[in-house]
This record gives C-alpha cells, sequence and structure tokens, in this order.
C-alpha cells in the first residue's frame, strides 16, 4: 500500500475534520494521537522518542496548544520542533499549521510578508513557533476559518451564535476553507517541488459570517460591536493559488461544511 503522510494531531478539532473529508481513493495518512487510540499511531511526542515509522511521504503537524496560559501555548513550539526534527531525521518535507491570528487586527489584504501583530496569546504562541522552527524542510501554514472548526461550530455547540454588527450595519468577513479544501491543499503541497517557509491557506476573497449562518438555517443574534472587533480579515493568498488553486469563498460551501461537522458522525 502507497502511505501518505504522518498527520499528528489526528484526535485534535482540525484531525478529526481532516480525517472525515480525506479522499478514499488518495494514499491514505498514518495518524497520529499521543496513545495510539483505534487505528492510530502512538507518539507522545514531547515525551518519547517515536517508533519505527512504515514509509511516509510527509508530515503534517497539527498537533498544537489552543488555550491556555504563556507556559502551556509555548509547547506549541516544542512541538512543532520535535515534529521537525522528526522530518529532517527521514528526508520528509514538513507543513506546520499555524494560524492567521499571527497578524493580529490588521485591515487589508494581509501577504505572507506583512508584519505579524498578534493580539491574543495564542497568535503570540504561533508567531513564535514559526520563528523558532526553521528549515528547508519546513513550511509553516496560516490557515484561515476552516469551516466546522472556527468559532461559529463553538456557538452552534453552546446553543449560542452571536455575530459583531458594526456600523455599516453587516456582520465579520473572514478569510474560510473547507476541511476537504485543506486536505486538497495539504496534498497538492507536499507533492509541490519547492514550498516558501509560510504560506496562507484559505479560499480567495471573505466570506460573510452571516451568510454561512443563513446557507446553514443557524440562528443568531447580533451584538454592537466592540472596539477590538475586525470587520474583516482578509488573507492573500496568491501564492497558495500559484501551487494550489481553490474556488473562491462561497457562503454555501461553508455552510455545508458547518453543518457536516456539527453532525453526528
Amino acid at each position: 500500500m502507497v502511505r501518505g503522510p504522518l498527520i499528528l494531531g489526528a484526535s485534535g478539532r482540525l484531525g478529526r475534520a481532516l480525517r472525515r473529508v480525506w479522499p478514499a481513493d488518495a494514499p491514505q495518512p498514518l495518524w497520529q494521537t499521543r496513545d495510539g487510540a483505534g487505528d492510530t499511531w502512538a507518539w507522545d511526542i514531547l515525551n518519547a522518542a517515536p517508533s519505527h515509522l512504515p514509509p511516509i511521504d510527509g508530515i503534517v503537524v497539527l498537533a498544537g496548544v489552543t488555550h491556555g496560559d504563556a507556559t502551556a501555548l509555548a509547547l506549541n513550539t516544542a512541538l512543532a520542533r520535535a515534529c521537525a526534527d522528526l522530518g529532517a531525521a527521514l528526508g520528509v518535507r514538513v507543513l506546520v499549521a499555524s494560524s492567521q491570528a499571527v497578524y493580529g487586527p490588521q485591515q487589508g489584504l494581509l501577504r505572507e510578508d506583512t508584519p505579524p501583530a498578534p493580539a491574543s496569546p495564542y497568535g503570540a504562541a504561533k508567531l513564535a513557533m514559526e520563528r523558532a522552527v526553521t528549515g528547508a524542510h519546513v513550511t509553516h501554514l496560516r490557515i484561515g476559518n476552516v469551516a466546522g472548526c472556527d468559532a461559529l461550530a463553538e456557538g452552534i455547540a453552546r446553543g449560542d451564535v452571536v455575530l459583531d454588527r458594526f456600523a455599516d450595519g453587516q456582520g465579520p468577513c473572514r478569510a474560510m476553507l473547507t476541511p476537504a479544501d485543506l486536505a486538497h491543499v495539504v496534498r497538492c503541497l507536499l507533492a509541490a517541488p519547492t514550498l516558501p517557509p509560510i504560506v496562507n491557506v484559505a479560499r480567495p476573497g471573505s466570506t460573510a459570517m452571516a451568510d454561512v449562518l443563513r446557507a446553514a438555517d443557524v440562528p443568531f443574534v447580533w451584538r454592537d460591536s466592540g472596539p477590538g472587533a475586525l470587520p474583516d480579515l482578509a488573507l492573500d493568498v496568491t501564492l497558495l493559488q500559484d501551487i494550489c488553486p481553490l474556488p473562491s469563498g462561497d457562503a454555501a460551501a461553508m455552510a455545508e461544511a458547518l453543518i457536516q461537522r456539527t453532525r453526528p458522525a
């Protein structure tokens, strides 16, 4: 059997979403969890050396910490470094999940060379990770909102979806993509002959979150936006489009992904 990439963090939100949509006709990944539950490969990344691995064609680092104090969030760097070291030892490319949060609440179309200005501890931790874990074989993915894995899905799970409304009467717009888009991007990037050290990952254009909720038939309520609310977080995805073209942002596609992710598996 031809093996695909090693995907670290299969039990996390992104890992579960990716596993659910990975194409059956593509080389299948080796999915990692800390304890090897089910059919996953066991590796306690920060506390043990990896056991024998079958041949893989790359490494995708979804394992990470999203909440907690500075000490907990700093583990993102340690996790990424351990995985990058494994990739170097095996001679394979390593894709590390970073975040658009490194840009902070900046206006305009944000390119990979836009000076980062993270406003949250999470964004600061991801930026520190990017700067600490480098190498010709490492590419950090500044991922936009993945439908079904973002704040909208969290709000649906709570039964309490609230959107900011700005002075023009509109709600927030975000750079978005579906889990299937992300699976496609991962496969494309691992097959590319060369990659830059950082790539923005999202569909072109911004998608109105209110439109996604309406298309998914999910009720929500408005609140007046506060001083730190951002109307639009727009990623320039020119680099990605040159390597792995994605269709433009589309509320209906995001809604379908959101519905799929909020249904029982």
